[in-house]
């Protein structure tokens, strides 16, 4: 990883901010790491698409293959559950009992905002203990558990009951959902039942608060809410302003950072790098600018939310790229946002082949297409 920089606390332009970035979201070079400690370090991978987590990993880790995240998964090391913003994360057993509660409130507001019509007059505690008697005695899909609590409140949707259940309860989505290679409705148990253990008695926010900027820093207290989904973060940040440093972005505004992390130079180099579907470095912070701009951001919208792969070079989103993939054939397609050439093309097309023979079945034909800008 990049060394760290000892200049006193200071101003930051984008493009070190860029860079201090890729340092600690493990993108400025590959890290001989484990799956498990890169999970851990990136406080989870947004997985709400069985799949991008593999992608994640193999972006930032030297050597990783598919089975070594599997094996996480089936060994109940790893587990799928939502978390910040409401979203499915991919984290470790150990973060998942300590990060839950963190969440708990944040979730039952969404539930009340998102569903007031559905659930109005409902007992929601009601449903959620039901819930949670169905999956003491074994796991359920989705389909199954809703279909069971709609016999005991048959004029409530379904989407809405489950979303009683998601959010009200600690439920972790099983194998083979998420394994690769694999497909699987999404089925939940309960979390204490599933992992053993039991969630930490209170909500961590200040270690909430120290990882992210860890991994994601250096960030505004409005990005550390972006990220998480929670509000009136100000008075945990002041509360930890003793163990941090106070840099100002070319805006003026105040950026919080750890003062040891890495905060290497603007023009350090950097790989171009195809980062994952729905790849937390792009969703992360309130201004994505350190890594996506605003022009970029449009392009890569979609009306139903789907955030498509993207491609880095010189540490900034310059382009986006999907994946077909079969057993007799796969296709890797770029499509570029601006024109790049010499060195960055040639980087491009090399980690576009590695990509394809990361993702494609043994055997199978690859095929890389470029569409230029």
């Amino acid at each position: 990883m990049a060394t760290t920089d000892s200049r006193p606390a200071g101003g930051i332009d984008r493009r070190a901010l860029n860079r201090a970035f890729l340092a600690r979201q493990l993108l400025s070079g590959r890290h001989v790491m484990t799956a498990e400690a890169a999970l851990e370090h990136l406080v989870g991978l947004q997985a709400q698409a069985p799949f991008p987590p593999y992608y994640g990993l193999w972006s930032r880790l030297e050597g990783f293959r598919p089975q070594e995240l599997a094996d996480l998964l089936t060994g109940r090391r790893a587990v799928r559950i939502a978390l910040m913003r409401g979203t499915v994360h991919l984290v470790t057993a150990a973060d998942c009992l300590r990060l839950r509660p963190c969440f708990q409130p944040f979730l039952e507001r969404g539930l009340t905002a998102n569903f007031a019509k559905d659930l109005g007059g409902l007992d929601v505690a009601e449903v959620a203990e039901a819930a949670r008697s169905l999956l003491a005695r074994e796991p359920h899909t989705v389909g199954d558990l809703t279909t069971a609590l709609r016999m005991a409140w048959p004029d409530r949707p379904a989407n809405a009951l489950g979303n009683v259940v998601r959010s009200l309860l600690p439920v972790v989505q099983i194998p083979p959902r998420g394994v690769w290679g694999m497909s699987g409705q999404p089925t939940y148990a309960l979390a204490q039942d599933w992992i053993g253990g039991e969630m930490e008695a209170e909500a961590g926010i200040d270690d909430l608060v120290l990882r992210y900027l860890a991994a994601f820093g250096p960030a505004t207290v409005k990005d550390i809410q972006a990220w998480s989904g929670l509000t009136r973060l100000r008075a945990v940040v002041e509360r930890l302003r003793p163990r941090l440093v106070s840099l100002r972005d070319e805006e003026g505004r105040e950026l919080l950072d750890l003062p040891d992390a890495p905060r290497p130079e603007g023009d350090a180099p950097v790989p171009v790098r195809y980062l994952a579907p729905y790849d937390n470095a792009i969703l992360s912070h309130a201004d994505r600018t350190r890594i996506l701009s605003d022009e970029y951001r449009k392009a890569i919208a979609t009306k139903n939310a789907v955030i498509p792969g993207t491609i880095l070079v010189d540490g900034f989103v310059a382009g986006a790229w999907r994946i077909d993939q079969g057993r007799a054939s796969t296709t890797l397609d770029v499509q570029l946002f601006t024109r790049i050439g010499g060195r960055e093309r040639e980087e491009l097309t090399a980690e576009g082949e590695r990509l394809l023979e990361f993702a494609a079945d043994e055997g199978a034909s690859r095929e890389l297409r470029v569409v230029d800008a």
